[in-house]
Parts: structure tokens; C-alpha cells; sequence
């Protein structure tokens, strides 16, 4: 069984994540996070606002899913959200000519090259249906939007699911900007659901018709000095510039200099990104710049954040340089003037994004924590988990189910679940306990033994080193705190 396999079987046997509807054998692309899951997921998000959008001073919105079609007539996403689709000839199956071709060749294929250069390659490598291995029809453009009518049939409006969060907050700026009393360069985010109608929707986080995004859209003078590009200039960034088979190490004023990245705003948020990931636990990971053939249409200059994962290099976040592509469109689309005031000259602001697909990161924390040892003959399964992201913190055993013993723990227990995610677990040996724990990642596992009675102190053994040691339980709160840090 491949790790991929081994960290699905586990996400679907201990609540992280599964099919939604599964019980009516519900669509493809589409899932439930459990109570294990959706604590990571919880965690994450909080994470990534404490570590970009509050680090870096931005606001935050939370916009609707539901949007007029014409903001994504205006947004290009009508004409150019489109995937190139060929279908089986014989079971009917469809599929995506660039996923085909680049299973086929084991390399990137733009998805931006006409129908006819696909079908040429898809001949010249003999690509057949995967399931039925029979002849594939020629290639054809299939909108990925999720469009239909609000309202009454005698009076509705054409609307849409939003394919990316982002558009919420570029019709929301001018708004935001005569309200909130802020002044470029501010960084917009939001938190939301997205959807895109994928033909063929697989490996279940990776991708999906409905899906979790973390964005962040930067609006700025695009000839001004980017002053905050100071702070991170000696970071070292993980780039792979186009041209390149390989990653270089690079600070971010060396980057600058060597006209790797042509704005400092662009290596600023890099940085800022790769902190992020760095402090969730993240390892294995690089920049990929784009070029002019696998950019998106609305993109000056982009950089994938991407792992080494199971299943080849993971696409995490789109770094893109949109310029005024967006506020432009909008305010054409609109007929409203979106230039604003900075200092005293009236500027169209251009926009950097960092466009996180949160459900993919989810599975990247998971299949770099999953791991499997042997211990006295037996294989034990553990997430080694960032502490701070683990669903459970602390789990509380009482080591028998008599002589006062769980009344000790279950008084533990409420003492713990007012700062720290606690479970208390009583039933089966100490051992299997452990082990329960450590498949989902918690960092510390407290035992009531008879000793806690006599000499009011706990057993507390680490998730990863399996180490244990003695701690007064009113030490307990601040021994935790300590650990969390």
C-alpha cells in the first residue's frame, strides 16, 4: 500500500475526512471533514491569520459564494475558465487532455494549448482511456463554472458559484476602501468556499468540485518603493525560476538583485508564505515560477507554491502578479471608477495574491507527519504533527475503571478542556490507548494512576520520543502551556 493510500485509510478511519453523502453514494469531488479534520482544518486557518493576514496588517472579509454572472464576465472567467476534455469513444468515460498527457510523459503540460496541439501530443504518445485503454475522442473546451438562476422564473437573475474568493474582494475594494480608513499597500483576505465543475474530480482533497481557500489579495502603487521588503530580505527562499530542473537557495535581496523576481512586494509575500509553511512543519517544498504558457490569463508574473508529495510535485498556493487586470475589468464591467486616492495622486492599484487551497495543504500536513515505526515488534502508526496544529492536544486516561481513579481523571479533565482540546478515553489497555492517540497526532497523553492519589501527580508521555515523566497536577496548566510554545 502506497503512503497516499495508507493516509487515506487512516483520514477515513479516524474522522479527518471522508465522502460527503457517502451512505447515498454521492457525487464525486466532494467532502466531509470529521472532527479530527475539521480541528486541523480549524487550527490551520488560525495559523495562517495569525502568521500572514495579522503579521502583515490586513483586513479580512467574508464574502458570498453567490455572484451576478456579469462579475465574472467582467473577471474573464466566462471565456477563459475552460479545461481541455476528451471523452472515451467506447465507455464514455471523460478526462482532462493535460492530466492524461502528463501521467503519460511524467512532466507539467499547459493547460492553455489549443485543441489541436493536444490532440497531436495525445497521438503521438499513444494515450488511450485509462479505464477501457480504447480510442479518445478529439479535445473540446468545458466551462469549469457552476452557472443558474436566482429567484422566481418570471423575474431571476443570472448568477454563479464563485470558482476563486478573490472576486468578493475585488468588487467589495472601493467599498472597503472609503469605509475602513486604509491606505495602500493593504492586504484584503478571505477564508471561503470555492467551486469549479472539474470533469474528473480524484484523490479525494486534491481535487474537488468544492473546496476550502485561504486568500489573500495585496493592492499597491506598482511604481512605489515596497518598504516592508526590509524586514525579509535575508530570508532564504526555495526558487525554481523557469529554465531550471533543479532548486536554488536564495535570500530575497539576492533574488531581487539577480532579477530572479522582478518586485520586492512579490519576493516580500514569498517569504511571508514560506514562513508560514515553515512554522506549520512543512518541509520539501519549492517556488516553481510559471511561464508565459501554464500562467493564468489575468497574470503579469507567477510562482507555485508546491511539496513533494506521493503523487509528484503538489500544487499548495498560486502566487500571482495580476497587475490591474482585475480592478480594471470590474470597473469597466461596472461602470464605476475604482482608481483611489494615494497621498494626493488618484492610482489604479495592481494586485499580488496568494491564493491557498487549504484542503490540499491539509493532506500535504498529513502525509509529511504520517509515519511508521517499529516498536517491541509491532508497527505503530503516529502523526507527528506541529503541536499547535494537532485536532488533540492532550488525552486524559485513567489507568483503571475503579477505586476512585476515573473520578481523578475525569476532575483532570474538566481542569484541561477550558485552555487545551482534551478527550478523556478510559476504555482498553494503556497501551491501546497510546496508540489511538497517536494515529491522530496528539502531542501528550496523561494517565491517573494510584500514585496520583497518594501524591497528586500524573504520568505524561510524548507523542513522538514516547518519553515520561512526573508532573504535579496543579504544575499540569503550566507544563502544558510551557510544551505549546
Amino acid at each position: 500500500m502506497s503512503k497516499y493510500d495508507k493516509v487515506i485509510e487512516l483520514a477515513l478511519r479516524k474522522g479527518f475526512f471522508f465522502p460527503s453523502a457517502e451512505i447515498y453514494n454521492g457525487p464525486a469531488g466532494y467532502y466531509d471533514f470529521g472532527p479530527n479534520g475539521a480541528s486541523l482544518k480549524r487550527k490551520f486557518i488560525e495559523l495562517w491569520r495569525k502568521m500572514i493576514v495579522q503579521k502583515d496588517g490586513m483586513i479580512e472579509i467574508d464574502g458570498s459564494q453567490t455572484l451576478p454572472e456579469s462579475v465574472f464576465q467582467s473577471s474573464g472567467h466566462l471565456s477563459n475558465l475552460v479545461d481541455p476534455v476528451v471523452s472515451c469513444k467506447k465507455c464514455k468515460s471523460h478526462f482532462r487532455a493535460d492530466k492524461l498527457l502528463e501521467e503519460k510523459l511524467k512532466k507539467p503540460v499547459p493547460e492553455n494549448l489549443s485543441e489541436k496541439e493536444f490532440d497531436k501530443l495525445l497521438k503521438e504518445n499513444k494515450v488511450l482511456c485509462p479505464n477501457c485503454k480504447s480510442e479518445l475522442s478529439e479535445t473540446k473546451r468545458t466551462s469549469l463554472m457552476f452557472l443558474f438562476s436566482a429567484g422566481p422564473a418570471t423575474k431571476s437573475d443570472s448568477v454563479a458559484l464563485r470558482p476563486e474568493t478573490c472576486q468578493n474582494i475585488f468588487v467589495d475594494f472601493s467599498r472597503l476602501f472609503s469605509t475602513m480608513r486604509i491606505k495602500l499597500p493593504i492586504g484584503v483576505a478571505q477564508v471561503g468556499k470555492s467551486f469549479r465543475n472539474e470533469i474528473s474530480p480524484r484523490q479525494s482533497l486534491l481535487r474537488q468540485r468544492e473546496f476550502t481557500q485561504a486568500e489573500t489579495e495585496v493592492f499597491l502603487h506598482p511604481a512605489k518603493e515596497f518598504e516592508k521588503f526590509e524586514k525579509i530580505k535575508n530570508h532564504k527562499l526555495k526558487l525554481m525560476p523557469i529554465g531550471r530542473k533543479d532548486t536554488i537557495e536564495i535570500t530575497a535581496d539576492e533574488a531581487i538583485k539577480k532579477k530572479i523576481i522582478s518586485q520586492k512586494f512579490i519576493a516580500y509575500y514569498l517569504a511571508l508564505l514560506q514562513q508560514f509553511y515553515e512554522a506549520a512543519g512543512l518541509k520539501d517544498f519549492r517556488f516553481r515560477q510559471l511561464s508565459n504558457e501554464e500562467k493564468a490569463f489575468y497574470a503579469k508574473e507567477s510562482w507555485d507554491f508546491e511539496v513533494n508529495s506521493e503523487v509528484g510535485w503538489l500544487e499548495l498556493v498560486a502566487c500571482n502578479y495580476r497587475g490591474d487586470h482585475d480592478l480594471s475589468g470590474h470597473g469597466k464591467g461596472s461602470g464605476k471608477d475604482l482608481q483611489v486616492l494615494d497621498g494626493t495622486e488618484k492610482v489604479l492599484p495592481h494586485i499580488f495574491e496568494l491564493s491557498l487551497g487549504v484542503d490540499r495543504s491539509i493532506y500535504a500536513l498529513l502525509e509529511q507527519a504520517y509515519h511508521e515505526e517499529q516498536v517491541e515488534g509491532e508497527t505503530r502508526t503516529v502523526l507527528k504533527l506541529n503541536r499547535a496544529l494537532a485536532p488533540v492536544f492532550a488525552a486524559i486516561f485513567p489507568l483503571v475503571s475503579k477505586d476512585g481513579i476515573p473520578e481523578a481523571a475525569q476532575k483532570v479533565y474538566d481542569e484541561l478542556k477550558e485552555c487545551y482540546d482534551v478527550v478523556y478515553d478510559e476504555p482498553g489497555s494503556i497501551g491501546k490507548r497510546y496508540r489511538r492517540m497517536d494515529e491522530i497526532g496528539c502531542p501528550f497523553c496523561i494517565t491517573i494512576d494510584y500514585d496520583s492519589l497518594k501524591k497528586k501527580d500524573v504520568t505524561v508521555r510524548e507523542r513522538d520520543s514516547m518519553k515520561q515523566e512526573r508532573v504535579k497536577i496543579d504544575k499540569l496548566c503550566d507544563y502544558l502551556c510551557e510544551k505549546s510554545e
